[in-house]
């Protein structure tokens, strides 16, 4: 299957029609293709258990400490081949997994969490200084909490951290697992205001995984919704946020009864499509 269109030529992850199977028989991701354009936010989006976050982890190479592998299709990343690179060489290109659930080390202060990011980028003490201080602009909050335990502020804070600590890495892209699971919606918006800042002042591109489509498409220049291990609706996120389908089943916006999704025309089509 040929990588999705999105609206920019220049495509900096692409993701061909990969396959991902658990334990050698589960077959959990069935044919999934995106692409993220240089400098987007593109947004996965559905139910828990659709594929979102095996999607990501496909991408970041981190599915063999779970018993899952790529069986078919392939992860380019600026036109190279990534799929069988280690974690580590991929976080050394410029690819970054913030984690769903965040995983700050709660022993460690927020200072020393954001300074473990610095540790693949054989910076100077000086550039790593700068770049801790960016953080910090970013998020305010984490300079007034710096010395606090991570594991003793609130999981807004937590996610902060674990996106700043992406930042320390200097990174092209960032992978994003569930930004606000478990958060406020204040929170919430707080978050991908910044996500936002980052995009647009520091050209980084982020490939996100929501289950708040709402917020996401948002935030989003382009989405792809997961059903069951496959893409069964992409497009601008504009669209897809006035498409009245999406607006049914995953906004919560009906003008009727409630449907299965195998009753929309689009999502039938599409089904057969992919058999």
């Amino acid at each position: 299957m040929s990588t999705a269109a999105t609206p920019t030529a220049s495509i900096l992850l692409a993701v061909n029609g990969i396959e991902v199977i658990y334990n050698r028989v589960i077959l959990v991701l069935k044919g999934v293709s995106l692409a993220v354009p240089e400098g987007g936010i593109v947004a996965i989006l559905g139910a828990n258990g659709a594929g979102k976050t095996t999607t990501l982890r496909a991408i970041s190479n981190l599915l063999r400490g779970e018993r899952g592998e790529v069986t078919k299709g392939s992860v380019e990343y600026r036109g190279e081949k990534v799929h069988r690179l280690s974690p580590s060489d991929l976080v050394k290109r410029g690819v970054i997994q913030v984690m769903e659930g965040r995983h700050c080390f709660a022993h460690l202060t927020v200072e020393e969490n954001l300074l473990t990011g610095a540790y693949t980028c054989n910076a100077s003490k000086a550039d790593i200084a700068r770049d801790l201080e960016k953080v910090y602009a970013y998020f305010p909050r984490l300079k007034t909490r710096r010395k606090s335990q991570a594991g003793y502020t609130s999981g807004g804070e937590q996610q902060m951290t674990a996106v700043g600590r992406a930042l320390m890495s200097r990174p092209n892209m960032i992978l994003l697992d569930e930004p606000s699971m478990g958060l406020a919606p204040q929170v919430v918006e707080e978050i991908f205001e910044i996500v936002r800042d980052l995009n647009q002042k520091e050209k980084v591109s982020f490939l996100l995984a929501e289950q708040n489509t709402m917020v996401a498409l948002r935030y989003a220049n382009f989405g792809y919704i997961l059903e069951n291990g496959r893409v069964v609706m992409e497009g601008a996120a504009a669209s897809l946020s006035e498409n009245e389908d999406v607006k049914e089943f995953y906004l919560g916006i009906s003008q009727a009864g409630r449907r299965s999704f195998r009753d929309v025309k689009h999502y039938r089509r599409r089904k057969r499509w992919l058999a």
